[in-house]
This record gives structure tokens, C-alpha cells and sequence, in this order.
């Protein structure tokens, strides 16, 4: 049992150390920190002051002469301006520090977690993701911002009162610090519970933004299926397990403060006590008590501060943890020291090779993806992937666009193993239309210049002429400049497609991956964007992953896939006339139409 006490108070340890690593977010403004700690000392100085001010006045002002009286009170309202001045900067200042450091740590995290490849997604919900972004780096907010100053006041007030309990009356002190021990020990105790107990409510947290992330997400499916009840339950149970826990934390934090509370002004009390009986005995001047009263308030309130800070300290702890367990996320795909350079696209590239490749997922180590799979794609041609689901032709992109990298064999782009290049210059090769298009809470405008933002007024119309989007869009109320809503709810299925499409026009890559781009459109719509691919298409290498055999009939080569690798490869003819795979796809598909 000794041993697992250690553990946990090293682990206590550890964790507090963890707010540590703010610093490096601190440095830049080192100086505003400067100022804050400045305002702080003079303000805790001033309020230690405040206490000789009591003492002159009790023990010389009072029946004294009215010059004197006049002085020390003169005296006093300085020392209180002075504090008033200090607590006022140390306010802005440690506010400010805290938002702009809590801004700077929010964008650190983004920018970490936006470059990380997909293969941590696998693992990691979004809705967890985004707790941290928001519930956790509000705690530590709280503490940069305010606690951390509250708790740097504290530690000089209990200093600097403590050295003058001392001068005031060294009997009185020597009291109040044996009582000490009582009031550091319950402190330990709770902080450590209220700690776990703080770690496992921000697990909760976090519990409750992915569950209504994703429910709210699908807000139509949840309708469509009468979900709606059942979610009102599962989430209830969230919010409830959420709550229990919150309380055993206010509670374990509600008893620390208590008893520290208890505790303090119950000794402060007996000290009183003890000097009020020695200025009866002539030992101490009333001002000398009334002195030491006033730093045994200031010195009890401040370590009864610090206990609750503490508290603070501890949940910031886990926050800090939390976020820097996402900073410290290596991302899958590396760029190479010295990536080796594509070859330029005037040189009319756009070779593709995959040799031996074989790849699991990491989330599914033992299910390949792809096995020794081997497919050669020659700069302008047209390739088609066809097979079952699960046969891996959505892998084939993913490791095109170095999302991932193979456990074995290479994938080559103009004759450069993607691991060597450098992923950006890669990815800027691709054009992608995804078979579910993603559309951002944005304009009309923006959704398309995705692609290229720098592009000008006529290219995007062109594109959007392209993609056979303008017609539906300068219906729309204001055009171009029309809100789309989240994930482009104010458009059709077949809309959103062809918006994808557009945005994919304009980037005007030599490669283009198209992942049955046309699934979701009308007879209408279909013929005019298939009419826009065969341009779009023409000397660019294309790979399309079809579903629907009459949109590949035209390709260049179809490759059938099964089970992570190349089962049958030629034209529509010939694979028909196999009687393989293929065969008998075309015969479920064009019999059934």
C-alpha cells in the first residue's frame, strides 16, 4: 500500500507539473508578465502596509495630537490608493495575458491537430477533440488568467504577513504556525481526490459534446428513424453520469475549503484569544494585537485561498494534460529531410505506380486493405476501379494522396515514392470529387474558390459553368454570396455533387480521382456534368471508383478488385466476355435496368 501512495502522490506530481508547459506560450510576452508580477508585488505590499497603518493609528493617532491623526489617516488613504492602482493593473494585465495565451494555445492546438493524418481520427472522436479546444483550455483560462495570480497574491501575502506576525509577536506566531500541520493535511488529502475526480468530469465533458455532436450532425436520419426519443435518453444518461460525477468533485472540493476554512479561523480564534490576555497582562500594545489580527486574517485567508486554488490547480492540471497529450500526437506521414522534387508539370506527367503494395489500416491491424497489389496508370489515361465493398478501391486514393503509408511495396508519382516527397506538393497534384461532398458553412463563392482561392471572378464562373452549377445558384437568394448552411443543408443531394465537382474543375490538377461523381445526380444533371468530365477529363490521368458500370464504359481500363487486389483488368468487352467478376456484375446491373 506504501508504494501505491508514492505512485499516486508522484503521479500528483507529475500532473501539477504539467502546467509547466504553458510556459513557452508565456515567453513571447514576457514582458506584460513582468508588469502583472510588478502590480502584484506592489499590491501585496500595499495590503501588508495596511497593517503597520492600523498599528500607528491605534497605538499614536487616538488621543494623540491632531496633526498626527491628520498624517497616519493621510497616510492610510495613500497606502489604500496605492493598492487600488496595483490591483487594477495586475487585473488587466493578468487578463489580458490569460486570453492571449488562451488564444495562442487554441491556435497551437488547431494547426497541430488539422495536419495530422486520418489514421489518428480513427481513434480519436472529433467531439473530443473539440472539449479540449473549448472546455479545457477554458479552465486553464481560469488559472492564467486569474487563479495563478490569485494564487501568486496569496503566496506573498502568507510570506510577507507571516514575517510580520513574527515582528508583531513572536509567542502568537510560534502558535499559529504548530497549528499549521492540521490545516496542510486535509489540503493534501482532497486535492489529490479532487483531482482524479476533476480529470474524470472533463472525460464526461467531452462524453456529452461527441454524443451531441454527432446526434445533432444527423439531425434528419435521427428524425427519419424516430430516434428522437432514444437519443433523449442516451443523452440524458450522459448529462446524468456527467452531473454525478461534478458533484463527488464539489463535494471532495466543498469539504476541503470547508474544513480548511474550520480549521484556520478556529486557530486564529484561540490566538486571539492568547493576546488579548497578554495586552491585559501590559506584554503587547493594542495596536500591536490589533496588528497581529489583521496579518493572522490576512495570513488565514490566504491559505485558505490557496486551498481552494489548489483545486483549481489540479482541474488546469488536467486540462493541460489533455491538450498537450494532442500536441505531443506525431503526425503518420512524415515529410522526408530533404523531400525529393515531382518532376514540373510542363514535363506532362501524371504517371501513377503502385508495386506490391500491401496496407492495413491502423485501427484494423489484422485486415489488409490491400494485398501485393500492383496497378501501372500511364499519364492521361482513364482508369476505372470496380468491385465489391471492402475490396479496398477507396485505399487506392487514400495512399494516392498520402493519407497513409503502405507497410509494404511503394506508391509512385511520376516516378517519386510518395514517402520522399513532400505530401503538400503531392496532394496538389489531385483533384478529388468525393463520393459524399463535403460543403462548408460558408457562401456559394467560397465553397468553389476552396479549391483555389486565389483564383479570379472568371475562373470561378467557368468552373462553376463547368460543373453545371450557376443556373441553381443564381437562384439562390443573393447568388454567389448565398449562405449554404452547415454542410450545405439548403442544397439537393445532386446540388452538393456538382458544387464538389466545380470546386474540383477549378483546382485544374493533372490528376483527378473521382469517386462515382455522379451518383447523386439526375438523368438531366448527369448527362450535362458527364459532358463536363470528358472535357475535364481529356489528356489529364483520371481515376474513377465506379459503382454504376455505365459511367466507366468509356474508360481507357477497367481493373476489377477483390479482397485488396487486382483480379481481372482490360475493357468492358473483353471483361465481359471473360465471364469473370466483372461479368457478373455487368450482368446483375444492365439485366436489372
Amino acid at each position: 500500500m506504501r508504494n501505491a501512495g508514492h505512485d499516486n502522490e508522484r503521479e500528483d506530481r507529475r500532473s501539477v507539473g504539467r502546467l509547466g508547459q504553458i510556459l513557452p506560450f508565456i515567453v513571447p510576452y514576457k514582458w506584460m508578465a513582468a508588469g502583472a508580477g510588478v502590480a502584484l508585488v506592489v499590491a501585496a505590499g500595499s495590503v501588508l502596509a495596511i497593517g503597520q497603518a492600523i498599528r500607528r493609528v491605534i497605538d499614536h493617532g487616538f488621543g494623540g495630537e491632531e496633526v498626527l491623526i491628520d498624517q497616519y489617516f493621510l497616510a492610510l488613504l495613500g497606502v489604500v490608493t496605492v493598492l487600488a492602482a496595483a490591483t487594477f493593473a495586475r487585473y488587466y494585465l493578468v487578463t489580458w495575458l490569460g486570453e492571449r495565451i488562451i488564444a495562442d494555445i487554441r491556435t497551437a492546438v488547431y494547426n497541430h491537430v488539422i495536419g495530422l493524418s486520418p489514421a489518428f481520427f480513427e481513434t480519436m472522436r472529433t467531439g473530443e477533440v473539440l472539449s479540449r479546444l473549448t472546455a479545457d483550455t477554458t479552465l486553464i483560462q481560469t488559472v492564467v488568467g486569474s487563479t495563478a495570480s490569485v494564487a501568486l497574491r496569496n503566496v506573498l501575502m502568507f510570506l510577507g504577513g507571516s514575517v510580520l506576525l513574527v515582528i508583531s509577536s513572536a509567542k502568537l506566531t510560534g502558535l499559529v504556525f504548530a497549528l499549521l500541520p492540521v490545516v496542510i493535511l486535509p489540503i493534501m488529502v482532497f486535492g489529490r481526490r479532487v483531482r482524479r475526480l476533476s480529470r474524470d468530469s472533463q472525460d464526461r465533458v467531452a462524453d456529452i459534446s461527441s454524443y451531441a455532436e454527432e446526434s445533432i450532425a444527423a439531425v434528419q436520419v435521427v428524425q427519419a428513424f424516430c430516434h428522437e426519443t432514444i437519443d433523449r435518453l442516451r443523452f440524458g444518461k450522459v448529462t446524468d453520469e456527467a452531473f454525478d460525477v461534478a458533484v463527488r468533485r464539489t463535494r471532495a472540493r466543498a469539504w476541503l475549503t470547508a474544513l480548511v476554512m474550520l480549521l484556520i479561523f478556529g486557530a486564529v480564534d484561540a490566538v486571539v484569544w492568547t493576546g488579548a490576555k497578554d495586552v491585559g497582562a501590559g506584554e503587547m500594545s493594542s495596536g500591536q494585537l490589533a496588528a497581529f489580527v489583521f496579518y493572522a486574517i490576512i495570513v488565514a485567508g490566504a491559505l485558505g485561498s490557496l486551498s481552494e486554488v489548489y483545486g483549481d490547480l489540479q482541474r488546469a492540471a488536467g486540462a493541460t494534460e489533455r491538450l498537450m497529450e494532442l500536441l505531443e500526437v506525431e503526425p503518420g506521414i512524415t515529410v522526408a529531410a530533404q523531400p525529393t522534387p515531382l518532376p514540373a508539370l510542363s514535363s506532362g506527367g501524371g504517371g501513377l505506380s503502385f508495386r506490391d503494395v500491401s496496407f492495413n489500416y491502423p485501427s484494423r491491424p489484422d485486415l489488409p486493405a490491400l494485398r501485393h497489389f500492383n496497378l501501372d496508370v500511364a499519364p492521361g489515361e482513364t482508369v476505372a476501379l470496380v468491385g465489391p465493398s471492402g475490396a479496398g478501391k477507396t485505399t487506392v486514393f487514400q495512399l494516392l494522396l498520402r493519407f497513409y503509408d503502405p507497410q509494404a511495396g511503394q506508391v509512385l508519382l511520376d516516378g517519386v515514392d510518395l514517402r520522399q516527397a513532400d505530401p503538400r506538393s503531392v496532394r496538389a497534384r489531385f483533384g478529388l470529387v468525393p463520393q459524399d461532398p463535403v460543403i462548408f458553412a460558408a457562401n456559394a463563392r467560397e465553397n468553389i474558390l476552396y479549391a483555389r482561392p486565389d483564383a479570379s471572378e472568371a475562373e470561378l464562373h467557368a468552373a462553376a459553368d463547368a460543373g453545371n452549377v450557376t443556373a441553381f445558384i443564381q437562384a439562390l437568394p443573393d447568388g454567389f454570396d448565398t449562405f449554404l448552411g452547415q454542410r450545405g443543408v439548403r442544397l439537393s443531394g445532386g446540388q452538393r455533387q456538382r458544387l464538389s465537382l466545380a470546386r474540383a474543375i477549378l483546382a485544374n490538377s493533372p490528376i483527378l480521382l473521382l469517386d462515382e461523381a455522379t451518383s447523386s445526380l439526375d438523368a438531366e444533371s448527369e448527362r450535362a456534368v458527364q459532358g463536363a468530365l470528358e472535357n475535364l477529363m481529356a489528356d489529364r490521368t483520371t481515376i474513377v471508383i465506379a459503382h454504376r458500370l455505365a459511367t466507366v464504359l468509356k474508360a481507357d481500363r477497367i481493373v476489377v478488385m477483390d479482397q485488396g487486389t487486382v483480379v481481372e483488368m482490360g475493357r468492358h468487352e473483353e471483361l465481359v466476355e471473360r465471364g469473370g467478376l466483372y461479368a457478373r456484375f455487368a450482368a446483375l446491373q444492365f439485366d436489372t435496368q
